[in-house]
């Protein structure tokens, strides 16, 4: 997993050189988490979810069942303001997050959709380059990290909203030897 570290707030960006907590991905429990949207997520995220997590991220269902019992958490405790479009066919959390583990590759959006990715995904400003360069290399590279770096910079040369540095994290996944 890797994350650019730029902030913005409409037309202001917000460098990494600028923002001592800049690295967006956050570690817990052996789950490494990358959120986008609001910057307020971050430290709600951090303060939820603690090296004593009591929720599971071991599989999708589990995924899906820890964000359901969050999105109260976050209403009740955070004063998330769930209302996002009318048509919404139900409340939103308003967050959207890639989160990885050793049982593998998860996405969370805001209705608490839950996917497995199998090969790689990307979410945030600078997904469509992201996405595009992972595409074009995971069948020429053989190390995630290189396919994930690369599309980190893909994403800070074509998108006004990604810059670097970046974070990368590489986790071994169960089964793999």
């Amino acid at each position: 997993m890797a994350a650019d570290s730029l902030t913005t707030y409409g037309e202001v960006r917000q460098p990494a050189a600028y923002e001592r907590g800049h690295d967006k991905i956050h570690r817990f429990a052996g789950n490494s988490i990358g959120i986008v949207g609001s910057a307020a997520h971050q430290l709600v995220i951090e303060s939820l979810l603690t090296d004593t997590c009591e929720y599971r991220f071991d599989s999708r269902k589990a995924i899906f069942d820890s964000f359901r019992e969050l999105h109260q958490v976050l209403k009740d405790k955070y004063y998330l303001n769930p209302k996002d479009e009318d048509d919404d066919p139900y409340e939103s959390s308003r967050i959207d997050a890639l989160l990885m583990n050793r049982h593998g590759l998860f996405g969370v959006c805001a209705l608490r959709e839950v996917f497995e990715y199998t090969r790689f995904w990307a979410i945030g400003a600078g997904a469509e380059f992201a996405l595009g360069a992972m595409h074009a290399l995971y069948d020429r590279l053989d190390s995630a990290e290189a396919i994930a770096r690369a599309a980190i910079e893909a994403g800070a040369e074509f998108n006004t909203a990604t810059a670097l540095p970046m974070t990368c994290e590489c986790i071994e996944l169960e089964g793999d030897n």
